[in-house]
């Protein structure tokens, strides 16, 4: 090949012009192989971990990974064919697949079964030693594409040099067998050929190797009868007989006892096993009421189908899909079944692998087979005693077919790997709430995760089943039930079911048992109310037992780390945060975090951030309330609070922030974790993964009677919030955390918690209210003896005034507040007061007063290195440089205080571009100032709502609109 070369199948490496390039080290290699097994698909860190150190990783595991991959980057760089690149889910090497040795391989070898004559019988192959009797142009090629095939391993090992067990242990054998096969298809056709020297003698040398490989031993001893060797294929036989006994305790396979029979009787052709033609027709029935999974009908299609134009040659790799309990794998799975039904002619098989159901015993894989040769219609007394036999035979029968194998609810790639067909035209399409990670490294299986149904295709599915009328008269019981079905489809198919049968009953009388579920410590011993609803009569159709399945699968520590996740109704969870819910180390919460997302019960959406949907949290609490005790319960809850507390301070603290709430929280629970932040920028990306979760655990520490944890966390939030003008959220959370410092009696609490409030109700529009707060806030930090509290409280109601046009009662109060920063000796505060005092005097026309105090100012922010209020007086400059007709002064103060924004502050930022677009208006550029103003308008209306409709109006009246 030209250009770039990967090669797998023998020593490890990249090769370029036949010149191997490396990697240096085995650990390179293994990482390379991983990535090259996975080309143009994420492979998460922790797998890379896995491949190398097994379950004893060392602590500098994942740095020692982004060394070797940090090596193999510089390795590929001067190539443009092969792009190594770092991914939310992992690494990813984009390398097109007929640059590795692997995937040539495989391709050549299913070309060569498309190619056509492929006999899988040893005698039944031709007339005794007529050269090329029988044999057509499609067997000639398929000879040389697996030639072709076989002459790209470099030795019989591959992977031959790589570090660490996983992949000799789990890949190799796969791989090696996918050789051998191979190897035995191109002898099977060498024998129709006439080619009986040549065969016989390698294959003698095969049979050495694997004394025991049945298939193998089958062409030998067909080989040796076609030269005339009858004595010394009985021979063979009698050998490997004795193998067979000594080392296995067993006879020979079916196919060789049958082949030995036929020798000593003297035949040469072997005839099939009566009746086993039987076409079967296996799968269970479709549904009239499928609904919506178009885009996964479509995955499906391009997962399995050749594109319509292609050339190349139909790869079927094994299929699986994966999923939570409910979400409708196998609904899906048979649906697409028989929409393609059409495209294996000669039929397919359908087993339940019962991985997850009521009695937890997984189906084992020798009664599957046993059921597939029965629907194969094959006589009992042709079916060996051993699994060997059983799964060889089977093979066998769908060498030369087209069929469908759907292996329904599989619990592991173990149980799955004897039942994958060993055929080009036999595709296995598998589901499971497991991952069957080991099917995608070792049989290059394909996998389709299924996920929850958007609320549009929850309301389809529900007018699918309950008609249109049925559903647009009640809107909002039906958005009621989508909600809270949380998009899994057995849970609305459940309460679809009820309405059907009780055709009388509203839909919200249906769902009323749900309501239940809302108030914490509401539901009884066995969780009451919250799932009794999805109860459709049967195991298959009860919510809580189909949930179960899944839970009952897991490790005890595992068990208890889903029980314990329930305790907060949050959308997701980091695993500091698990670690700490479970008081467990980081490392154990990541392993348990894995097994729960192995088994569909969390979703890893980023990397190291689980969630799950509303009902696995009902389920979850349910049970945490069945199986831990009350105290466990609330210590797991206490760590979980701590965490988040003490990670938002430390967070907190290094935000560039002017007021900060003085927070003093009391020493973390033993276990707890708190997140590693030690920049702005870290802090900044937590809070932005964290904000929603600390929303919810805000609330649930409030209801719960953490009234300290409740305002302090609000507190810790106040800076991220504000500056990031999430200003409903800001709102919401100090209407909790006033509530709780009420409750606790805490008069600086109170205060803290009403500037909060007070000056998101700003942003919202809502002035009065919000001076209301302010002047309460006032009054408790005058009894506290306060001074830069009620500093604060001033400035923000010279904001109202300022708003309200009364400059004069703004400069009035920026004055007083002024007098007490200087009194408490408050540097930023007094910066921050002078820039607000040039403010009003610039919008009272005293310009000089204006621009001498905003330099003071801008003097003190630089001499406390206060970049935020900086940014603020260089605002202010700029407009006082406006006011004056200085127009190109204003655009570069405007400009220059955006540049000190840093990405944060974004409700500040929209105010200063409002005042730079306003800039270029007045100095002539139109165009550009009106684009300017579009950009304020759209993050206005996102961050303060109340100041949007001004600058709307603005906007529409001006006459020069962009092209």
């Amino acid at each position: 090949m030209d250009g770039l070369e990967f090669r797998l199948l023998g020593p490890v490496g990249v090769w370029d012009a036949g010149r191997r390039l490396g990697p240096a080290t085995a650990q390179q290699r293994t990482v390379l192989a991983m990535l090259l097994l996975e080309a143009g698909r994420p492979v998460p860190v922790t797998r890379l971990v896995s491949a190398l150190w097994g379950a004893e990783s060392p602590e500098s595991a994942r740095n020692a990974v982004q060394g070797h991959v940090s090596r193999l980057r510089r390795l590929l760089a001067p190539y443009e064919e092969a792009e190594l690149v770092t991914t939310a889910h992992g690494y990813c090497l984009t390398v097109a697949r007929d640059r590795i040795d692997l995937f040539r391989f495989r391709e050549l070898v299913r070309a060569a079964g498309n190619a056509g004559g492929e006999s899988g019988a040893g005698l039944g192959s031709g007339a005794g030693g007529e050269s090329g009797a029988g044999f057509d142009s499609g067997a000639e090629r398929a000879v040389g594409l697996l030639r072709a095939a076989l002459a790209l391993w470099q030795g019989t090992a591959p992977l031959a040099d790589v570090a660490g067990g996983w992949l000799p242990d789990v890949v190799v054998p796969g791989i090696e067998e996918e050789r051998l096969t191979a190897l035995e298809r191109r002898l099977a056709l060498d024998l129709r050929r006439g080619r009986h020297q040549e065969a016989a003698a390698e294959l003698t040398t095969l049979v050495g190797e694997h004394p025991l490989r049945e298939r193998l031993v089958s062409l030998l001893m067909t080989a040796l009868l076609r030269c005339d060797r009858r004595t010394e294929a009985l021979a063979v036989f009698r050998r490997v007989r004795r193998g067979f006994a000594e080392e296995l305790g067993i006879e020979p396979g079916e196919e060789l006892q049958r082949l030995h029979q036929a020798i000593l009787a003297g035949r040469d052709t072997m005839t099939a096993p009566a009746g086993v033609v039987a076409v079967p027709r296996h799968l269970p029935p479709d549904t009239e009421l499928f609904t919506a999974r178009e885009q996964e009908l479509a995955a499906l299609d391009r997962l399995t189908l050749p594109a319509p134009d292609s050339t190349a040659t139909h790869a079927m790799a094994p299929c699986v899909i994966t999923g939570t309990g409910g979400v409708g794998k196998t609904t899906l799975a048979v649906h697409w079944a028989h929409r393609v039904s059409d495209r294996f002619p000669d039929g397919q098989l359908y087993v339940n692998l019962q991985g997850y159901g009521p009695t937890h015993i997984a189906r084992p894989p020798g009664e599957a087979v046993r059921l597939f040769l029965d629907a194969l219609r094959v006589p009992s007394e042709l079916v060996g005693a051993t699994l060997e036999a059983q799964v060889g035979l089977y093979r066998s029968l769908l060498a030369e077919r087209r069929m469908l194998i759907l292996l329904d609810n599989a619990l592991d790639s173990d149980q799955v790997r004897p039942l994958l067909p060993n055929a080009p035209g036999c595709l296995a399409l598998i589901t499971s709430r497991a991952e069957l990670t080991g099917l995608v490294a070792a049989e290059g299986a394909r996998t389709l995760s299924l996920g929850l149904f958007s609320p549009e295709q929850s309301r389809l599915l529900l007018t699918r089943r309950l008609g249109v009328d049925k559903v647009d008269a009640e809107p909002r019981a039906v958005d009621d039930i989508v909600s809270r079905c949380a998009g899994l489809p057995l849970a609305l198919a459940i309460v679809a079911a009820r309405a059907q049968t009780r055709p009388s009953f509203p839909l919200k009388a249906l769902i009323s048992g749900l309501d239940n579920a809302e108030g914490e410590g509401n539901a009884g011993p066995r969780g009451d109310g919250g799932l009794d609803v999805f109860d459709g009569g049967d195991a298959s159709t009860n919510m809580r037992t189909v949930l179960s399945w899944s839970y009952r699968a897991l490790t005890p520590d595992a068990a208890r780390l889903f029980r314990l996740r329930g305790l907060l109704p949050a959308p997701e969870i980091s695993t500091a945060a698990a670690a700490s819910l479970a008081g467990i180390p980081v490392r154990q919460a990541h392993h348990l975090l894995t097994e729960l997302t192995r088994a569909s019960l969390a979703v890893e959406r980023t990397p190291g951030r689980y969630g799950q949907h509303d009902l696995l949290r009902a389920y979850a609490e349910e049970l945490t309330r069945l199986h831990d005790s009350e105290a466990e319960r609330h210590e797991a809850l206490h760590r979980l609070l701590d965490h988040y507390l003490h990670s938002a301070c430390l967070g907190d603290r290094l935000l560039d922030l002017y007021h900060r709430v003085p927070l003093t929280p009391a020493p973390p629970r033993p276990g707890v974790v708190v997140a590693r932040i030690t920049d702005r920028a870290q802090s900044e990306a937590w809070f932005g993964r964290e904000h929603r979760t600390l929303l919810a655990a805000i609330r649930h520490a409030a209801r719960l009677g953490f009234d300290r944890h409740a305002w302090q966390l609000a507190g810790a939030c106040w800076g991220f919030l504000s500056q990031e003008g999430r200003s409903d959220d800001q709102a919401a959370v100090h209407h909790i955390a006033l509530e709780a410092a009420t409750r606790q009696d805490d008069p600086a609490a109170q205060a803290h918690a009403h500037v909060g409030l007070a000056q998101a109700l700003i942003r919202l529009g809502q002035d009065a209210t919000s001076e209301a707060h302010l002047r309460a806030a006032l009054d408790l930090f005058g009894g506290q003896n306060d001074a830069v509290g009620q500093a604060i409280c001033l400035i923000y109601r010279s904001v109202i005034e300022d708003r309200r046009g009364q400059y004069d009662e703004g400069l009035r109060l920026s004055d007083q507040a002024l007098r007490l920063c200087r009194a408490a000796g408050d540097r930023a505060g007094e910066g921050r007061v002078l820039n607000n005092i040039g403010w009003f005097h610039a919008q009272l026309g005293a310009y000089g007063e204006a621009l001498r105090r905003c330099q003071e100012a801008l003097a003190i922010h630089r001499e406390i290195d206060d970049l935020p209020g900086e940014s603020a007086t260089l605002d202010s400059l700029g407009h006082i440089h406006h006011l004056l007709g200085q127009y190109e002064q204003a655009i570069t103060y405007y400009r220059r205080s955006l540049a000190w924004r840093r990405g944060g502050k974004r409700a500040l930022g929209a105010r200063t571009l409002r005042r730079l677009g306003e800039a270029q208006l007045a100095a002539g550029r139109l165009r550009e100032g009106r684009s300017t103003l579009q950009r304020a308008l759209a993050l206005t209306a996102e961050l303060a709502p109340g100041d949007a409709d001004a600058l709307r109006t603005r906007l529409a009246a001006l006459s020069d609109p962009i092209d």
